[in-house]
């Protein structure tokens, strides 16, 4: 199970994330503030996504590859 938070307005923000497998916390909690850079293991979210098996293709990264971006506007949810 995954926790991933993404907060961003203008193209600056803040990520979370933390995995578990069998109740056991296995990734994080990882936090990257703003104007931060990713570092080499890429964002949080990224992280968090492929340690639950997620495979991005050539030029796109995780968040994409499972459709996470759909979900960008929290009052398109319920519509």
């Amino acid at each position: 199970m995954a926790y991933v938070e993404a907060e961003y307005f203008g193209g600056v923000g803040e990520q979370r994330a933390a995995v578990w497998d069998g109740g056991a916390l296995v990734l994080g909690p990882l936090h990257l503030e703003e104007g931060q850079p990713f570092g080499p293991a890429g964002s949080p979210l990224s992280q968090a996504l492929r340690r639950l098996g997620v495979v991005a293709s050539a030029g796109e990264d995780e968040f994409s590859a499972v459709g996470l971006g759909r979900h960008r506007h929290r009052d398109a949810w319920t519509g």
